[in-house]
C-alpha cells in the first residue's frame, strides 16, 4: 500500500484539514460547515528538524513452540521431565507508563490527560433512561413519552460526539522530501512484513539439557500467533496510516516519529532514534502446519537419538519439519523488549533497514 497522506480527517462531527497554515477545524454538515481557526497537533518533519505544536488546549491463545536459537528450537511438552530443559525466562517489555523517551514527552501528557477524563456519554443515557421508565409509569400521554425518549438519544449521541472530541488526541503531519522518501520506504517495508502467512510473539524461552526429548534442540521457546496490520490507536487520529504489533499484553504502533506502547497501564513511546531492531535467522522445529510463505530446510524427529536418527525407545515418534523463520527482537534503554518469530524469510530485515534509515535522517525535534 505505501505511504497515503490524506489532508483531512474526521473526529465524530469535525473535520480536521491540514493545510500551509497549520491544522483548521469545521463542525457542520455537508453545504454548510463552520470554520475556525488552528487546533488539533501539527508535526512537520524535516531536513531542519521535527517541529511539534500542540494547539488544542487543555490497548490471543498462547501455545507452547517448537522454535528458538541456533541451531534449533524446541518446544515444551508437559511428559518430558523438567531436568531436560532450565526455567522458562521471561522476555517482557516494562509497564508503558515507564518507557518514555524525552521528546516524547509532551505528546504522552497530552494523551494521559485526554485519557483520564471521564465519559459524559453513558451519564446522560443514564438520565435518559430514568426520564423515560419515569414518564412510562406517571402514565403520561404516548406523545410526551415518545417526545423523552428522542430528546435522550439525541441528548446522548451530542455527548457521544463531545466525548470523542475531548478524549481524541489528532496528529497530522507533513514531510518534506526526503522524509516523505524514507517514510514510504518503511511503509513498503511493513508491508511486506504484514504479508506473511504467520507471526508470533516469543514471551519466553529456555535451554535445553538433554536435546533428545526436544527433537534435537538446544532451546526451547512459548509462543502464540500474534498479527501485524495496519490499525490506529484507540483515540487518535491522524493522517498517515499506522502498523500495529499485538505483543502480549502490549500493542506497538509505529508512527512516522516514533513508536507508541499501549497496554492497560497507558501510553508509552519510543523514539526511532533510541529503538534498537535486530533481526537474525532461527530454525524452527515446527510441530503445526507450515505457513505458506515458510520455507523448510530440513526434518528430524519428536524424539532423536545421539546420531540425530529416531529413537526408537519411543512411540509414535513422527517426523518433524525445520523451518527457516525470520527473527525480530525489539529494545530499548527505556524497557521495551519484545522477540517476535516471522515465517517470511526476508520480511525483517527489510523492515529493520527502513526504520534505521529513517532513524538516521531523522531530526532532532524542537
Amino acid at each position: 500500500m505505501g505511504l497515503y497522506l490524506r489532508k483531512s480527517i474526521r473526529v465524530g462531527p469535525f473535520r480536521f484539514n491540514l493545510s500551509n497554515g497549520g491544522v483548521g477545524v469545521s463542525v457542520g454538515i455537508k453545504g454548510f460547515r463552520v470554520g475556525s481557526g488552528p487546533r488539533g497537533n501539527y508535526v512537520h518533519m524535516g531536513a531542519n528538524g521535527i517541529y511539534y505544536r500542540a494547539t488544542i488546549p487543555s490497548t490471543t491463545h498462547s501455545n507452547p513452540g517448537r522454535a528458538g536459537s541456533s541451531p534449533l528450537g524446541g518446544s515444551v511438552d508437559p511428559v518430558i521431565p523438567a531436568h531436560t530443559h532450565g526455567p522458562m525466562v521471561d522476555i517482557e517489555s516494562a509497564d508503558s507508563t515507564q518507557i518514555v523517551d524525552s521528546s516524547s514527552r509532551s505528546l504522552l501528557d497530552e494523551m494521559k490527560q485526554k485519557q483520564a477524563k471521564l465519559r459524559v456519554w453513558p451519564w446522560v443515557a443514564a438520565a435518559a433512561v430514568i426520564c423515560w421508565w419515569t414518564a412510562w409509569r406517571s402514565d403520561l400521554p404516548t406523545w410526551s413519552v415518545v417526545l423523552i425518549v428522542l430528546l435522550g438519544c439525541s441528548l446522548t449521541a451530542v455527548a457521544s460526539f463531545w466525548d470523542t472530541l475531548r478524549k481524541t488526541v489528532v496528529l497530522m503531519y507533513e514531510f518534506d522530501p526526503a522524509m516523505e522518501a524514507a517514510l514510504t520506504q518503511l511503509h513498503a517495508a511493513a508491508d511486506y512484513l504484514t504479508g506473511a502467512s504467520a507471526a508470533w510473539h516469543i514471551p519466553s524461552r529456555a535451554q535445553v539439557h538433554n536435546s533428545k526429548y526436544h527433537a534435537g534442540a538446544n532451546s526451547l521457546v512459548k509462543r502464540s500467533r500474534t498479527k501485524i496490520h495496519r490499525s490506529s490507536p484507540p483515540f487518535v487520529k491522524t493522517n498517515v496510516q499506522t502498523v500495529a504489533v499485538n505483543v502480549g499484553r502490549q500493542t506497538l504502533h509505529f508512527f512516522p516519529d516514533r513508536v507508541l506502547i499501549y497496554d492497560s497501564s497507558g501510553v508509552g513511546a519510543v523514539g526511532y532514534k533510541e529503538l534498537q531492531i535486530r533481526t537474525g535467522a532461527t530454525s524452527f522445529v515446527e510441530d503445526e502446519a507450515v505457513p505458506a510463505d515458510a520455507t523448510v530446510i530440513g526434518h528430524t524427529w519428536r524424539y532423536v537419538n545421539k546420531k540425530g536418527g529416531p529413537d526408537r525407545r519411543f512411540n509414535n515418534n513422527k517426523q518433524i519439519p525445520i523451518c527457516n523463520y525470520d527473527q525480530l527482537s525489539l529494545n530499548s534503554s527505556s524497557g521495551l523488549n519484545e522477540l517476535l518469530h516471522i515465517s517470511r524469510s526476508g520480511s525483517a530485515p527489510y523492515f529493520a533497514d527502513a526504520v534505521h534509515a529513517l532513524a538516521r535522517i531523522l531530526p532532532v525535534e524542537h
